[in-house]
């Protein structure tokens, strides 16, 4: 059944191929997988670096290098993200989300035998490596595979799977406590999904319409960079993830901050402390962040992506302050952790709806991933400054959060500049 012979009344799913749902199951896979392999970094760090370096868990030592591996980690991804996703565009995507999954399955699983300082920031570089790029390259694809009416909504689930990584990683965290290698030896898991992309997935028409294009110049950052409108649309799409990303490191993840420091006050005992904290965040925010992320193709495909994207920045700005401020015990905090999640996490799902939609096809993979991966490079700057700012004497962690959540304005206001793409085709 075509596109144009479904009424815009039916389900949006009214009509789709096997094929099509085929692909979103696979790169939501990948992306899951992807999203353990950062979380699991986040939720074990102090336990590995406790380990490695021989110290207790208020040393300083532990968050000074779980800060800087972060940024080690989204540096990675930035590197990655943005040479993947140039030869998706060149040789094809199928290809290269093969090599992006067998970069971080392989580079996970050596994590395991890590020792030194040194072999933690390495790896975690090349996990970042094909973090960066599998997201790219898997984002394009569903949007290009998908059917106009119906791609906001698939490409919102891509994003939206990212939640069962972030589960897999908590109960992962949780099942092997202090014994953190065993975490990322789970983490070869998702090489196993290689087999079943060389056998399913086929290149998109539009991608092979411009292969033997010889006026496309496949995947050039000096094309993307330099000819309008699309070097606007990359420009602004990486000032918007940036806010996304580096707000999700200083704002996002502290929910489990807030429960620990909640939890101490509470008089908990420290070996209870940890768990309970991991379970307020990985798993109880972070269901408000799945539906945050659920909707967002929904309330993009009905209302817009610009004002999708501005509301939900602007309900980020007013909820972190009532997260940090209102709750007076953890039972207060759990029930608000929920809505802390759905508006400061939900946004990320409209970088793989509306990214893709900004860029032709020979450039629509670099486009992507220039957004999303080149944001971090950003968002590195966001991160060392929420550890600078959270480390200063006296400094409250509900003010300073409060005072990093005003990022979420700079992202309503980029949105102002760029355009509407709600039920047009993607550009060619």
């Amino acid at each position: 059944m075509s596109d144009a012979s479904l009424s815009n009344d039916q389900p949006w799913y009214k009509g789709i191929s096997k094929y099509e749902w085929l692909v979103l199951i696979i790169a939501s896979a990948g992306w899951i997988f992807d999203v353990y392999e950062g979380q699991i970094f986040n939720l074990t760090r102090g336990d590995m670096l406790q380990d490695i370096l021989g110290v207790g868990p208020d040393h300083p030592d532990v968050k000074k290098y779980g800060d800087e591996f972060l940024g080690i980690f989204l540096l990675g991804g930035t590197f990655g993200g943005l040479l993947f996703g140039s030869l998706a565009d060149k040789y094809g995507r199928k290809s290269i989300m093969i090599i992006t999954i067998l970069m971080y399955s392989l580079f996970s699983g050596l994590t395991y035998f890590s020792t030194e300082l040194w072999h933690v920031m390495s790896l975690r570089f090349f996990v970042a490596m094909g973090v960066g790029g599998e997201w790219a390259v898997a984002a394009a694809l569903v949007a290009e595979v998908f059917p106009t009416r119906a791609r906001a909504q698939a490409s919102g689930i891509f994003h939206t799977s990212s939640v069962v990584g972030t589960w897999l990683a908590t109960l992962a965290a949780i099942a092997v406590g202090s014994n953190w290698r065993y975490a990322y030896l789970i983490g070869v898991l998702p090489a196993l999904l290689i087999v079943w992309v060389r056998i399913t997935v086929k290149e998109p028409k539009s991608w092979e319409q411009v292969r033997d294009d010889s006026t496309k110049k496949r995947g050039s950052f000096k094309e993307l960079l330099s000819i309008q409108p699309w070097a606007k649309h990359a420009f602004l799409a990486m000032g918007l993830a940036a806010v996304g990303l580096g707000t999700f490191w200083a704002v996002t993840v502290a929910g489990q901050d807030l429960a620990r420091e909640m939890l101490k006050r509470e008089g908990v005992a420290d070996a209870e402390i940890a768990g309970k904290a991991k379970f307020a965040y990985g798993i109880v925010q972070t269901i408000g962040g799945g539906f945050g992320l659920l909707l967002f193709g929904p309330l993009s495909a009905r209302f817009g992506r610009r004002l999708t994207f501005i509301l939900y920045h602007v309900a980020a700005v007013i909820i972190v302050p009532i997260t940090c401020f209102f709750p007076q015990n953890y039972t207060t905090l759990l029930v608000l952790l929920p809505l802390f999640g759905f508006f400061t996490l939900g946004m990320h799902a409209g970088y793989a709806v509306y990214f893709p939609e900004l860029f032709p096809n020979h450039l629509r993979a670099t486009g992507t991933s220039w957004g999303f991966n080149g944001g971090r490079i950003l968002a590195v700057t966001v991160l060392y400054f929420s550890g600078w700012l959270k480390s200063q004497e006296g400094m409250d962690l509900k003010v300073a959060l409060t005072g990093l959540s005003s990022l979420f304005l700079v992202g309503a206001f980029l949105m102002l500049f760029l355009p509407e793409t709600k039920g047009k085709d993607l550009p060619t």
